[in-house]
């Protein structure tokens, strides 16, 4: 039988066929402390004795090296919990238990291989999954391995080293100036018509308007101040997504109209519901004052509006994208842009609106050649 250096533990191969690893700890109570693993083939034996020496030499319990990827991604999600917001924790957990575990779960976290992370990524888009809900399930696994690999549970984070899948460049959505003067004059007279008007005069993100409060408005400085968003998860206002998402913006006198003309709408809301009426400060609000759905606000309310002024059906969203494209191609810094839409760099603003970029290298091409020629 093939055997190991001494201290290195043993390998061998029993008269049936199954290969064995064992390693002995010492005496423990007058008793021989070992460990046995087994394997069908020698390097799959040899893979798993590895691991539970190396499982010793960084001081953790033995049985660490029987963990699966599957019982770790449970434990990490647990954890996870008290770290992430609750929207993302279910995005997390949707990812670990339709893509990661099926694909993953069995597989001993100490012996998962970058070729296993490209193989599992591979079966989700041959399952029908689009390739960007690949790219998301390897971020996660990142995400979880990397803290493995902090706690000494991992020996490298194999993720690092696999490939994601190529996400194909998805055409940006927005409204034309004009059609955007349509979806205004169409909203007009729409208990929620300032929506509209705030959002394009903002180019703020659903979250962050479902989220304003009355407290928000500085009528003073002509300013919103943007301070928190609402979740979709059992819509829960909570602290805006990073530093730079907390800012003040000046919507403009119309939007600011709009705003005046909605809180008498309200107003008169507040005194039909009577009792009814949750008074949480939201501006944007059921007729009961309660959070409004974005699901339902799409279905109700975005969808029914554009088709009644004849325009593409575009997400809520695309209004964000549609306020930034109109202020990058009419000339706005870009470094303006960003802090408007609580971008961290004007990198990111122009990374994520590079369709208009060529817009701007033309004008600024027209700009110089005028000034040299002068």
């Amino acid at each position: 039988m093939a055997r190991r250096g001494n201290g290195e533990g043993n390998l061998y191969q029993r008269k049936d066929g199954l290969w064995v690893g064992r390693v002995s700890f010492g005496y423990a109570g007058g008793k021989r402390r070992r460990k046995v693993v087994y394997g069908k083939t020698r390097r799959e034996a040899a893979e798993r004795l590895t691991a539970v020496l190396r499982a010793r030499q960084q001081g953790l319990p033995v049985t660490m090296a029987r963990l699966t990827v599957g019982a770790y991604l449970e434990s990490w999600l647990a954890g996870a919990r008290a770290n992430v917001r609750p929207t993302t924790i279910v995005r997390y957990s949707q990812l670990v238990r339709l893509h990661l575990a099926p694909h993953l779960g069995r597989i001993p976290l100490a012996r998962l291989t970058p070729a296993d992370c490209a193989s599992a990524y591979a079966a989700m888009i041959e399952a029908g999954s689009a390739p960007r809900s690949a790219v998301h399930a390897h971020r996660v696994l990142g995400r979880a391995l990397r803290e493995a690999e902090i706690a000494g549970l991992v020996a490298r984070n194999v993720a690092r080293l696999t490939r994601p899948p190529r996400v194909p460049q998805a055409e940006m959505r927005t409204l034309s100036a004009e059609q955007a003067r349509a979806l205004l004059r169409a909203v007009d007279g729409d208990r929620l018509a300032a929506l509209y008007a705030v959002a394009l005069a903002t180019g703020a993100r659903e979250g962050e308007l479902l989220g304003l409060k009355w407290d928000d408005v500085d009528w003073d400085a002509g300013a919103i101040r943007i301070q928190r968003t609402l979740l979709r998860t059992g819509y829960e206002l909570a602290e805006p997504k990073t530093a730079s998402s907390r800012r003040s913006i000046p919507p403009g006198a119309a939007a600011l109209d709009s705003l005046r003309r909605h809180r008498k709408i309200q107003a008169e809301e507040r005194i039909r519901a009577g009792t009814s009426w949750d008074d949480q400060g939201l501006i944007f609000t059921t007729a009961i004052g309660t959070p409004l759905d974005a699901g339902a606000l799409l279905r109700r309310t975005h969808y029914p509006l554009l088709k009644r002024a004849g325009l593409p059906r575009v997400n809520f969203h695309a209004l964000r994208h549609t306020a930034a494209t109109l202020l990058l191609a009419a000339g706005t810094h870009p470094r303006v842009v960003a802090e408007r839409l609580g971008h961290t760099t004007p990198s990111v603003t122009l990374s994520v609106y590079s369709h208009v970029t060529p817009t701007m290298q033309r004008e600024a091409t027209a700009t110089l050649d005028a000034v040299l020629r002068a």
